[in-house]
């Protein structure tokens, strides 16, 4: 009989999670145990909780627990803005910068011949259908500078080509960056992208 058995699937699963290592689990697995009534306990009760409230966003396709998220009810973000995100956790970094007050909208990946994603997958057409109902002027392309993002943003611009004004986020040098650390690619951007001072 295995004493561990339990505390040893918990370790695995919470090894599955994004950054977590089967190192980083089992500390993080040690340190709710010693602290079981002021983390271990009220963690599993939210996890029961979000595991049954949780829900995608019908309009834009963000996690929440109501069936339309408050960004997209919020009359305040009805400003004919979209920003058009691969996945809710490019949403919730642009919320958390605080900059952006329109509305989103989570394609819920990117366009990908290998891996056999098309419009379909994705929640394109959706996107087109919102333009109209929702008098969108501007659809900003907050997708990666990957092959994959600038497919799925050329494919997106053809769609809404004549419909709304199309903009991106400029791509380039980052905020305390240095010249020496960064690839061809980003300084080519950077260099395209230059403006007056």
């Amino acid at each position: 009989m295995n004493s561990t058995r339990d505390i040893d699937a918990l370790i695995e699963m919470m090894a599955k999670l994004p950054g977590l290592g089967p190192r980083s689990a089992r500390r993080a697995v040690l340190h709710m145990i010693r602290k079981r009534e002021l983390l271990l306990s009220p963690l599993a009760d939210l996890m029961g909780q979000v595991a049954v409230t949780a829900r995608e966003c019908h309009t834009c396709g963000n996690i929440g627990t109501t069936e339309t998220c408050d960004i997209c009810l919020s009359e305040k973000r009805a400003n004919g803005m979209i920003c058009v995100v691969e996945d809710v956790a490019d949403l919730w970094a642009m919320e958390r910068a605080g900059v952006f007050r329109g509305r989103y909208h989570v394609l819920g990946g990117t366009l990908s011949a290998l891996d056999q994603v098309g419009p379909e997958q994705l929640r394109i057409p959706r996107l087109v259908d919102r333009i109209e109902a929702e008098n969108i002027t501007e659809v900003i392309l907050a997708l990666a500078a990957t092959v994959e993002g600038q497919t799925t943003a050329h494919y997106i611009a053809d769609q809404l080509e004549d419909r709304v004004t199309l903009t991106s986020l400029a791509q380039g040098v980052p905020i305390g960056g240095e010249l020496d650390y960064l690839d061809d690619g980003t300084i080519t951007a950077a260099l395209n992208a230059r403006k007056a001072l």
